[in-house]
């Protein structure tokens, strides 16, 4: 890969320390770890077991354990160059014959995670309320010397206490959406496909709640196909979504079929995300920030392109 150089490397690993895994190793190991939708330390796991992955990894003897994977990834968050890597495919494809030039279609897919549990203080009281022996506990008289063990210990915690979050649930940067009668937390992954090739395009990874036509991928010069939440919404390239009728107006007869021409060229993104998702488990993430849920999702739609290529035939079986 040609992103891979000296540079790069020295950015991704630093100045002052060697590289004790190639680098080409450990993105062909994330490549292999959404392409079966494995955890870390089952990367791990089926590495060492699986002498197929390491023969596509072009090493037999050094294995990547779970946390150098994890630090890999981090790295590749904090230089910043991740992006990069993305962009290079992208150059490479053009350069293989498979440039943009009719048009494209953009839409978004939910990426769940897990939201943690916070501790919700009034069903907290309306337990307590209920309990039978609260008021037994209450009444009960406390010694002497249990009070001057309470102010002690109370001291010492409010001198050395570290500040208090403002929510007894983990720190997630994932929020809140509704669609339909469906709540779901998590990110967002917005994808732009050619209508050539069906190859992903452009990527970006948003919160949940953010609305599919705020993120613009489109292309100057090239129709922007999209569903009627994209509707209005102002786009780089030539506006192709489908119309939405406003309250109290119906579409007229045009329009009605103008969306159906829409429809039926845009529908063939609804593919992408089928894959993704039910082939390589790329609809749940398990980490709490954009920027992994971003790499992590770079990394699906990498696997989608090779898939893809394979399914066109430009990709040898091997």
């Amino acid at each position: 890969m040609k992103i891979l150089t000296q540079e790069f490397k020295a950015l991704l690993i630093g100045a002052k320390s060697k590289p004790s895994i190639d680098i080409v190793i450990m993105v062909k190991a994330l490549v292999l770890q959404s392409w079966f939708g494995l955890s870390d330390p089952e990367l791990e796991r089926q590495v060492t077991d699986r002498i197929s992955f390491r023969i596509f990894l072009g090493t037999t003897e050094v294995i990547p354990d779970f946390s150098t994977v994890w630090l890999f990834r981090e790295r590749l968050i904090e230089c910043g160059r991740y992006e990069d890597l993305w962009k290079e495919l992208q150059n490479q494809l053009d350069e293989k014959g498979f440039a943009v030039k009719k048009g494209t279609i953009q839409d978004a897919t939910f990426i769940t995670s897990d939201p943690g549990q916070k501790r919700n203080k009034k069903d907290q009281k309306d337990q307590d309320k209920k309990d039978p022996n609260l008021e037994a506990i209450k009444a009960r008289p406390t010694p002497d010397f249990d009070k001057d063990l309470l102010n002690i210990s109370n001291n010492i915690v409010s001198s050395n206490a570290k500040p208090k979050r403002l929510d007894d649930g983990p720190i997630n940067e994932g929020t809140w959406a509704k669609k339909g009668s469906k709540s779901f937390f998590g990110y967002k992954g917005h994808i732009l496909i050619d209508t050539e090739y069906h190859l992903i395009r452009k990527i970006e990874t948003t919160t949940a709640s953010l609305h599919d036509s705020q993120v613009d991928l489109g292309i100057n010069g090239l129709p922007r196909y999209a569903d009627k939440g994209y509707s209005g919404a102002k786009t780089q390239g030539y506006d192709a979504a489908m119309k939405k009728a406003a309250r109290g107006h119906k579409l007229g007869i045009k329009d009605i079929l103008r969306n159906k021409r829409i429809s039926r060229k845009r529908s063939q993104i609804e593919r992408c995300f089928a894959v993704m998702k039910r082939a390589h488990n790329a609809g749940h993430v398990s980490v709490t920030t954009i920027a992994r849920a971003g790499i992590k999702f770079m990394m699906n739609s990498i696997v989608y392109n090779i898939e893809q290529l394979k399914y066109l035939g430009r990709v040898p079986s091997t």
